[in-house]
Parts: structure tokens; sequence; C-alpha cells
């Protein structure tokens, strides 16, 4: 208005020189205020994050990504703008992108609880469990109700064989969350699961993964959780029937290779199971574990599997082979391997059982009776668990027990 009111005082003054004058700076300022509007990074950048986000929900990722990188490169301080390019990678399996950008927005907000939570879940995915660790416990420290946070670090305890002490404790914190008021995601009742399951818990872990299933049914971790338990309880034809699930809604290619190659391995079809895992990609842990673990129940050479065990002293599938081969010939000595296998893995019924079968023969009846009560109203049905408590039942004289 200041601009047009000297305008026209100009006109009416008659003053052409002046009035030339006036519309040149007027022209000038325009320009730069409109040129101002145009180059505007922040509005630019936020208007092309929303852009990325309209086309990441539509599942149009590449798209979603380029948007990304644009506005990043008008802000590259942009955290929210560097945690969904990074999504946007692991969605598409690019993990290295992914991590990168992860790494970034924990560097641009270091208290952001999200981001801390995206890096560290993506660390333990890789096996990188003492990174991770730390990222995760700071997240859970920021936002207690940090879902992605817990089901992480929840995974993290149970790959790298946490004490029952600290499962127990993250399993009180599960509890809470998943029992509260809040509504909790599939992922915390399947994280809540999987370490009852650990615990030897198993109906508890039947109930949490029932109810992971009725919120989610397409859930991943849930999924993958169920079919655990199914081959915990030798159900071989369950637990292919959730593979097929946990692969119809993107579930890992490997992952699903192995719940077959262990279904397999139920139905005694070693071969098959061994086809299968010649599959899996080279650098799959889990793969080389299980192989191994089939060589080793094959084995029958006592003595040969102890010169392993000395390269190998906490391997517990020769540590469970060796539980077995003893126990009629040296119980003694049985007792001595399957209590460690037992303590490698306590989670894996199979050594627990060996172990009380162990104590049975080494005629330590007491605390055989102990361990198998604890593993019977685990897995009620199962009829090894039964017949040595039976048997240590009616060793110590407790016949009415014994037989029922």
């Amino acid at each position: 208005m200041v601009q047009l009111s000297k305008i026209r005082q100009a006109v009416e003054t008659g003053r052409p020189f002046a009035l030339a004058m006036l519309i040149l700076c007027l022209c000038v300022f325009a320009s730069s205020s409109f040129a101002q509007e145009e180059t505007d990074p922040t509005a630019d950048a936020i208007a092309l994050f929303e852009e990325g986000q309209d086309l990441h929900e539509k599942g149009n990722l590449r798209g979603a990504i380029e948007l990304y990188t644009k506005a990043l490169a008008l802000i590259p301080e942009f955290p929210e703008a560097e945690l969904q390019k990074g999504n946007a990678h692991l969605t598409l399996k690019e993990t290295s992108e992914a991590e990168a950008a992860f790494w970034r927005a924990v560097e641009l907000r270091e208290d952001w609880s999200l981001a801390l939570a995206s890096l560290g879940s993506l660390l333990v995915q890789k096996g990188e469990f003492a990174e991770a660790e730390p990222f995760l416990a700071k997240a859970i420290k920021l936002d207690e109700q940090n879902y992605p946070a817990l089901s992480a670090m929840a995974e993290l305890r149970l790959r790298t064989n946490a004490s029952e002490a600290i499962l127990r404790e993250l399993l009180v914190t599960l509890t809470s969350l998943t029992t509260g008021k809040v509504n909790p995601p599939a992922s915390a009742w399947a994280s809540r699961a999987a370490i009852e399951n650990r615990l030897g818990d198993l109906r508890s872990a039947k109930t949490s993964i029932s109810r992971a299933l009725a919120i989610e049914p397409s859930s991943i971790s849930a999924l993958a959780e169920a079919a655990e338990i199914a081959l915990r309880e030798n159900d071989p034809a369950s637990a292919e029937e959730i593979a097929r699930r946990f692969e119809a809604v993107g579930g890992d290619v490997d992952v699903v290779k192995l719940f077959r190659a262990r279904a397999l391995l139920l139905r005694d079809d070693v071969t098959g199971a061994e086809k299968i895992l010649a599959s899996v990609s080279p650098d799959n842990k889990d793969a080389a574990t299980l192989l191994e673990r089939i060589r080793a129940s094959a084995a029958a050479d006592p003595a040969e599997l102890e010169k392993e065990l000395e390269a190998k002293p906490n391997d517990p599938a020769i540590l469970g082979r060796l539980c077995t081969l003893y126990r009629r010939s040296d119980p003694p000595k049985a007792l001595q391997y399957c209590q460690a296998a037992y303590n490698t893995e306590p989670g894996n019924t199979g050594h627990a059982v060996g172990f009380a079968a162990a104590l049975v023969q080494a005629k330590n009846f007491v605390a055989a009776a102990e361990l198998l009560k604890k593993l019977a109203a685990a897995e009620p049905e199962n009829a090894t668990i039964r017949a040595n408590l039976a048997t240590a039942l009616f060793q110590l004289r407790r016949y009415a027990e014994a037989k029922a």
C-alpha cells in the first residue's frame, strides 16, 4: 500500500523520473519477495517429505525414497526424513541403506526413542547384539511403552541366551504392558510368548501367541513364534501350515526354509532337511548351526565328539548327543554332559528331558522328580516326561503319585 501511494503521488505531481524509479524499486522488491517465497528450503523440504509420506503409505517405496532424498538435499538436518527413508529401505530389504539412514536420524536427534528403536532393531537383525543393546536400553528408558524397542530387546535377550533372571525381569515388563489399559500391538504379545516359551511355560506362551494373532493374523513376529511353539510341541503339520502363512505375508525366505527343515527333522526326514538347508543363504548362522546339530545327532563315537567338544566347549548339540550316548554306559558322565547341555540352552525341552533322564539313570530320584514335575506342568502330554517322572516317583516309594 505504501508503494502504491508513492506511485500515485508521482503520477499526480508529473515527475516521470521519480515515477520510473519507484516502479523499478517496486519491481525489484516484488521479484525479490517472489523469489524468496519460491526458494524457501524449509517449506519445500516439508512439502517433499509429505509427498513422500503419501507415496510410502501407497506402497511406492522407490518414489518415497526419491522424495525423502530431495527433502534432505534441501535440509540435511531433517531426522524425520532420514527415519522414513530408512524404513522404506528396510522394507525393500536394503539393510545397508536403512542402517545409514537410521544412524543419521539418531545423530540428528539423539534422544528420539523411535529412531533409537529402529537402529537397535536393525542391529539385532544383523546379529550385532553388543552394538544394539545401548540404543534399545536408551529407547526404553526414554519411553517405557516403546513396543518396537521392547520386542527387539526381547529378541536380543533370547538370541544371546540371557539368564533366567534377566528374562523374567523383561517378562514382568511385557506382562504389565500387555495386561494394562493400553492396547498393545501383536508384536508385544509375540515377544511375551517367546520369553514364556524359553522359560518353559508353554501353556502361557500358547495363550499369548493366540492373543497376538487375534490382534493381527498377519503379524510376522507372531506367526514366527507360533511356528516355534508348534515345533516345540513336536507338531510338524502345524509348523508347516504356519510356515506357509508366514511366507504368504512376506516372512523371510530363509526363516521359512529353517521352519520346514526343522519340521522334516521331526518327521525323521534328515535327507529332506539337509536338502532344504543347503539352499539357505551361506552366511545364515542358524542354518549352519542346525546342520551341525544334524551331524552331531547322527554321530555314534563319543570319543570323536569329545575331541570336537574341546574346540567347541559350549556346543549344545555335541553336549546333548554325548548326554544320550553315555546315558546307559556311564550315567555319571552322561549326567555331566546333560547338565551342561541344559545350562547352555535352558529353554530346550530336549536337553531338560535328557538331563532328567540322566538323573534317573544316576539314581538321583529326588532331583529327577523335581525337574520332571516342572517339565510335566509345561508339557502334560509328553509321554517321555511322564514315564521318567513315574519311574522317579516309584523309586521314591511315592506310589500314588507314580500311578497318577
